[in-house]
């Protein structure tokens, strides 16, 4: 959950620009947030970012910045293009960290322009949208002092907004957000009670209504609430139901997005329907190599180890082992030695050889185990007990 450390850190508390805009505004269209004809244009652009072709998106956000370079709307596009691009990989690939803040810069410089000069509340909209944004990416980065700081300048905006949302339904999104976190930051993080007494107390049941009428009223923000709403109802509702619902529909509707199709196969497993996690999982494995945009190291961990867990449930012990052993190369191909698809990998390998009665290979799995784990770990102590059980038995 570090990633999402910064939904509640906006809550308490230039670089290089792409194009630092001083020509004249446009005042006779300068709304963009409710301009249809701007909408049209940007939706197959929306489209593609979402479905992972982000060299066509960001042609036609950059023809947008060419027909509305005064307004922050085009730069901040260019910025969320950058940010699917690095969704997939979490901490582990830093790539577009610099061109997304540059594009987030760029729309802040223009978005209090705008605030300023011509629209308080569409320009306070992005202004909002971009600090937390760059504050989601420090508190990914383990930088949670400019989290804060971002943070900070994204609730100064989100107060402007709060309550606009018959001006534009993207303004929901914000308030969406907010309503839900700020009581789930008291009940899940006590130590930040005494700083939370500052602010409103939120409704979390209200929250996820606002965010669902983002989801199906608003343009800009429409996917970004599915998003939400996908990994509220599964991580912290426990509803796995409703939250499969929204990841089916975004996986179909996005194909080629990496991590809608990692998170939609995930809740497959979850809700036990194998053979199509089987196929799910074996397509993520074939995109990751033919090296599809976004399919990467981490995603073929969660893959294999799904498909290796069914096979060992179904007795098909040779297909198990193999996935498992996938899942193992991923976890280290990926630096993720420390989490559980990796560990447990170990873990089954050993169970596996348990039953077979192969059980110098079981405590040489087990030992792998104990390498890799704190003694205080599940699976530390799993492999200290079955090792005194096996060598018994031997």
């Amino acid at each position: 959950m570090r990633g999402f450390f910064l939904v509640f850190l906006i809550f308490i508390f230039r670089g290089i620009y792409a194009q630092n805009w001083t020509g004249p505004i446009d005042s006779s269209s300068n709304i963009l947030l409710k301009n249809r004809y701007v909408e049209i244009e940007a939706t197959q652009a929306m489209v593609d970012m979402y479905n992972f072709n982000f060299d066509r998106a960001h042609r036609q956000f950059n023809y947008l910045k060419k027909q509305y370079g005064w307004h922050p709307l085009p730069y901040f596009l260019m910025g969320l293009n950058k940010w699917w691009q690095l969704m997939p990989y979490g901490t582990i690939e830093t790539e577009w960290d610099e061109p997304f803040l540059d594009y987030m810069d760029s729309s802040i410089v223009l978005a209090k322009r705008l605030y300023e000069e011509v629209h308080e509340i569409e320009g306070a909209f992005f202004l909002a949208a971009a600090h937390a944004f760059k504050g989601r990416l420090y508190s990914d980065r383990g930088s949670y002092v400019k989290a804060a700081v971002e943070g900070k300048s994204s609730l100064k905006y989100l107060e402007v907004t709060r309550g606009q949302e018959e001006f534009s339904p993207e303004i929901l999104f914000g308030d969406g957000l907010y309503n839900y976190y700020a009581p789930w930051i008291r009940e899940n993080y006590p130590y930040l009670r005494p700083l939370m007494t500052f602010f409103p107390g939120g409704d979390k049941e209200l929250g996820i209504e606002q965010l669902r009428q983002t989801a199906r009223n608003a343009f800009y923000s429409r996917t970004e609430a599915q998003y939400y709403l996908m990994r509220i109802l599964y991580a912290e509702e426990g509803d796995l139901p409703a939250s499969m619902q929204i990841a089916e529909y975004l996986h179909n509707l996005y194909p080629n997005n990496a991590y809608f199709h990692r998170f939609y196969t995930r809740l497959l497993y979850q809700a036990g329907k194998y053979s199509k996690v089987i196929e799910e999982a074996e397509e993520i494995i074939n995109r990751i190599d033919l090296s599809w945009p976004g399919y990467e190291y981490n995603s073929g961990r969660y893959a294999a180890f799904f498909m290796a867990h069914i096979y060992e449930i179904r007795r098909k012990y040779d297909l198990s082992r193999k996935y498992y052993g996938y899942a193992i190369e991923y976890g280290e191909l990926s630096n993720a030695q420390d989490k559980g698809y990796y560990i447990y990998s170990f873990v089954h390998l050993a169970r596996i050889a348990t039953r077979e009665e192969n059980y110098e290979e079981a405590i040489r799995w087990y030992k792998q185990v104990r390498k890799i784990t704190r003694r205080k770990h599940s699976a530390n102590k799993e492999a200290r007990e079955r090792m005194q059980e096996l060598r018994k038995k031997m």
